[in-house]
């Protein structure tokens, strides 16, 4: 009994001053409406002492004062609910979500969000993608080079942790729990405690620092994009559930070897631009990023088995195929992503296949029948200017597979977008998921 008391005390608490309220979002599951709402993640929301408004967290750092370690920051500190539409400018209207870049709350200035589908008040949606299709509909006709408008699944724990972890309090109500294939160490909450200890600042965000934990989990990239480059791509992690991780086994951000961790941090991409065909995806071209668009991912397969992604646009009552690859040093032609291609992709680009080390679609199928959480998202890149998303990556290479989209290398500091693109936005809406070919209009 003195270890569970113990435990409780430590734990990562909620607050009082503001109720959360979560907005509505209504989703179509094979064929019938659903009535959701969406959360915005722990990371983003204030963090004070329990009782009173003093900070525990403050622009990119731990109050010395209440946070010396993470067991004394979790008995002192709790999550505050969120204004949503006020301090992070997200907003919601029946079936549309839509999130603003920058935002000037009344008491901070916020950048980006990321937030997550509610089956109910303290529980995820979750999503078994084998065999299935997911659809929805996007407008990024406001999202310029450097941003990132991103949909995509997480294989976190359905109530944010809290069975797993008792010390977690909070659950998915606050939006606790977050993982990802980039083993993330900016997280200020992992497995229900602060991730306060050998927190540093990190020198080019004001906002973000990392801790001494990470949090790995697979991720399937439904939807990467901005007005002028998109990408889906899966990652698959060696460990079917999310799971914390430290040093050189968080990969890079751990401050080890980019591929050190138990996910794979690349994926298999499919970027049109990238494979060859730049007059696919832009303002004005095949699929015309001026107006919405509704994007169609399809997951053949079936049991816990994933054999291929298959992509589909449906525009002006028009249904695109999604772009045939281009490139010299692949020998066929591909417009899905499968293990065939991927592998082909690899060698032609000379990358890493860390996709394949760690278990390709094998791995994939089995994750994905472990069910996912969908992620809604817009945000900015601090380490490399989104630049691996829509422009040449690494700036100073000529090889195949570096050209990814048409921005200029100069483009998507955060300084400049954040000041420049305030006011951009991106608009999710018509969420379906069905068998597949039943969610759009053929």
């Amino acid at each position: 009994m003195l270890g569970a008391l113990v435990a409780l005390a430590s734990c990562i608490g909620v607050g009082t001053n503001t109720p959360e309220k979560h907005p509505d979002l209504k989703w179509t599951n094979g064929g019938s409406s659903v009535s959701g709402s969406i959360v915005v993640d722990s990371n983003w929301r204030w963090t004070h002492i329990k009782g009173e408004t003093k900070n525990c967290y403050d622009g990119n750092l731990w109050s010395d004062k209440y946070c010396p370690d993470a067991a004394t920051c979790g008995k002192n500190c709790v999550l505050e609910g969120a204004d949503y539409s006020g301090t992070y400018g997200v907003t919601t209207s029946g079936d549309a979500a839509t999130l603003k870049f920058v935002t000037h709350g009344q008491y901070s200035t916020n950048v980006g969000s990321r937030l997550y589908l509610l089956k109910d008040e303290k529980t995820y949606q979750m999503f078994n993608l084998v065999g299935k299709e997911f659809t929805f509909t996007v407008d990024v006709s406001n999202l310029p080079c450097g941003l990132n408008g991103a949909l995509y699944f997480v294989q976190m724990d359905s109530d944010g942790g809290m069975a797993k972890y008792p010390d977690n309090q909070a659950g998915a109500k606050y939006g606790t729990g977050y993982c990802d294939a980039q083993c993330p160490t900016d997280l200020k909450f992992i497995n229900g405690i602060p991730n306060s200890d050998g927190w540093k600042p990190q020198k080019n965000d004001k906002n973000s620092g990392n801790g001494k934990y990470g949090s790995c989990c697979s991720e399937m990239d439904i939807w990467e994009a901005n007005s002028m480059a998109t990408a889906y791509t899966p990652h698959v992690c060696d460990k079917l559930e999310q799971t914390r991780c430290s040093g050189s086994a968080c990969g890079q951000n751990g401050g080890g070897d980019r591929f050190s961790s138990s996910c794979d941090p690349d994926g298999c991409d499919f970027n049109s631009w990238r494979m060859g065909n730049k007059t696919f995806w832009g303002p004005g071209l095949i699929v015309d990023t001026k107006k919405p668009v509704q994007v169609v991912t399809q997951f053949v397969g079936s049991g816990g088995s994933v054999t291929e992604i298959k992509r589909k646009y449906v525009q002006g009552g028009k249904v695109i195929d999604n772009s045939m690859t281009n490139i010299a040093a692949m020998s066929k032609q591909y417009n899905s992503v499968s293990d065939e291609f991927c592998q082909a992709q690899k060698k032609a680009f000379g990358d890493n296949d860390s996709f394949t080390k760690h278990g390709g679609f094998r791995q994939l199928g089995a994750t994905l029948s472990k069910g996912h959480v969908l992620v809604l998202s817009l945000w900015d890149d601090h380490d490399v200017n989104m630049l691996w998303l829509d422009s040449v990556y690494p700036t100073n290479s000529n090889k195949p597979g570096a050209d990814r989209g048409p921005c200029k290398t100069s483009s998507g500091v955060p300084s400049d977008v954040e000041s420049q693109n305030a006011d951009s936005t991106v608009k999710y809406s018509d969420i379906r998921f069905g068998a597949i070919d039943s969610t759009y209009s053929k």
